[in-house]
């Protein structure tokens, strides 16, 4: 399967710093994404996101390529443990942000699936559809708290 590639865009009724923060931060991953997140936002460094419950749950090494506050935060994640993140054997996730007017407009990407299968594909597909849409209320809530 050539190119496959999930992209969505999605507008957020605050800054870029804001979304920034939301999208990169574990605090802030863990109200919207993950159940639990382990990362320093620095271009090189590693962690993990996790999902589930422990024991069962699904521990996910992943690599921040680029941290570019506020503009773009990118990492690399679902390569087998103990390696190195590669092109070859990761994805490869990139949320680009945009001014616009008073909010952001928020561009995620997510690319490597070429030798993905066909479920994988699904899943990831079916994981976004769920959880992209729980970032906006989380920073509107985020905002309008007092």
């Amino acid at each position: 399967m050539a190119d496959r590639t999930i992209e969505r865009e999605i507008r957020v009724e605050a800054a870029p710093e804001v979304v920034y923060e939301v999208i990169s931060s574990p605090e802030h991953l863990r109200e919207w994404w993950p159940d639990d997140a382990d990362l320093e936002p620095v271009a090189g460094a590693t962690g993990t996101v996790s999902f589930g419950e422990k024991p069962d749950g699904k521990v996910v090494s992943l690599t921040v390529i680029e941290a570019d506050p506020p503009r773009r935060f990118a990492f690399r994640w679902d390569y087998p443990d103990g390696e190195t993140a590669t092109e070859a054997n990761s994805l490869l996730v990139t949320f680009d942000l945009v001014a616009a007017g008073t909010g952001t407009v928020l561009r995620f990407a997510e690319t490597g699936f070429d030798q993905a299968s066909d479920a994988q594909y699904r899943d990831h597909i079916n994981g976004w559809n769920y959880f992209l849409p729980r970032l906006v209320p989380y920073v509107d809530r985020l905002v309008s708290a007092p």
